[in-house]
């Protein structure tokens, strides 16, 4: 066989293992597409897609910092001092001092010694977990943890035991049971929007000597942003992410000052990647300090959160229990999921469809999230339309 039929072969083997997968995924009813969404420099919480305007109920800027014009400032400085990138990696010329500065500043927010900037909450997680953990390790998590850190326990090699979301007795189980190296936990699971008990996790791990790992990601600026002098840390390692509270882009690991010499050396996902961009570090730590700066912020998001459940309350609407911005609603099957989505925009709201894989089976979902910057009349509108959806026997069973 000639050399061109041979690529000529691969490629087909290719397509054909691409194109199943496909149609397996748009057989099941999960198929993903993406659509261009471009937000509304004058309405926060409005966007467009495809020429309509939309009130968004599924992004994950849950104090409205994307567009906040002090924060828009910043970065305006920021660009004029240190251009657009990094150029590098950080161990070669691409970490500079607002990289140095925004790691003093987050530990100065959350007790930890040191900390490491990542360009991914997805990278951090993932980088961690691989230059953490081998084959030797015994690794114990919440049956919910993020993709992220599933991949990166599978990808060190390392033995991974899931006890039952949030259940504490099952995790001490686990702890007596094997010689665990850490337990790792969410602070506000992404999807069902509910909090860890990490307190009485933090005293688990102290009682069997193990180390805890919290995935902050949503709960960094919502209700972990902690100011007081020599605070001291609720977990060992903490994973913080720029993408949801901050408004921005990014990542940092914090903890000791030898856990972040040992990642220096040793995270492939940092030592190989161009570093954070010096505009991002300044607009993060910039972002961090506006939040502490502006407490009214997160008290309107949590008068938004209370508003939302008390009137889903009112009308039968069932949500899953949860005090945060995450809010759900099941559905159960990914194609009503989907439906039900479609028919929130046909009211002007744009809401999310989360479905199996990335929750469990039957429990296909919207994916409703709250921010500081929506008003009450957005919110009364959501609610309307969501009455007016399970007012269709098909989805009377989310009342």
């Amino acid at each position: 066989m000639s050399e061109t039929n041979r690529m000529t072969n691969a490629n087909h083997i290719l397509e054909k293992k691409m194109q199943a997968a496909i149609d397996l995924s748009a057989e099941k009813g999960v198929l993903r597409r993406r659509v261009i969404v471009n937000s509304i420099p004058e309405h926060t919480t409005q966007i467009d897609v495809e020429g309509k305007r939309y009130i968004n109920f599924s992004s994950n800027d849950y104090l409205g910092l994307n567009r906040e014009p002090a924060l828009l400032d910043e970065l305006h400085k920021a660009t004029l001092k240190y251009g657009l990138g990094s150029g590098s990696s950080p161990l070669v010329s691409g970490y500079c001092d607002a990289h140095m500065k925004l790691e003093q500043l987050l530990c100065q927010q959350t007790g930890h010694q040191a900390a490491l900037l990542f360009n991914s909450g997805f990278s951090a997680n993932h980088g961690l977990m691989t230059a953490l953990f081998d084959k030797t390790d015994h690794i114990i998590a919440d049956k919910l943890i993020h993709a992220s850190i599933i991949d990166g326990i599978s990808h060190s090699g390392a033995v991974l035991k899931r006890f039952i979301h949030n259940k504490v007795e099952h995790a001490e189980t686990l702890l007596k049971k094997y010689n665990t190296s850490a337990l790792v936990t969410e602070s506000v699971f992404s999807m069902d929007g509910d909090c860890a008990p990490v307190e009485y996790l933090s005293m688990l791990c102290q009682k069997y000597h193990t180390q805890l790992i919290v995935d902050d990601a949503h709960g960094f600026g919502v209700i972990n942003l902690c100011v007081a002098p020599n605070v001291q840390p609720k977990c060992n390692i903490q994973i913080i992410t720029f993408g949801k509270a901050l408004g921005c882009q990014g990542a940092a690991v914090l903890g000791s000052k030898q856990l972040i010499d040992y990642l220096v050396s040793h995270s492939r996902e940092y030592i190989y990647s161009t570093a954070l961009s010096p505009i991002n570090a300044c607009l993060a730590y910039s972002a961090c300090k506006y939040i502490a700066d502006n407490p009214e912020l997160q008290s309107q998001l949590m008068s938004n959160i209370a508003y939302f459940k008390q009137q889903a309350k009112r009308r039968n609407i069932d949500l899953i229990e949860s005090e945060m911005p995450i809010q759900g609603v099941i559905i159960g099957d990914p194609e009503k999921a989907v439906e039900a989505s479609n028919q929130l925009k046909s009211d002007g709201l744009w809401v999310g469809a989360i479905r199996t894989p990335t929750v469990p089976k039957n429990t296909d979902r919207l994916r409703i999230t709250i921010t500081a910057k929506h008003s009450t009349e957005d919110i009364d509108q959501c609610i309307t339309a969501l009455d007016k959806l399970f007012m269709n026997e098909e989805y009377c069973h989310a009342r």
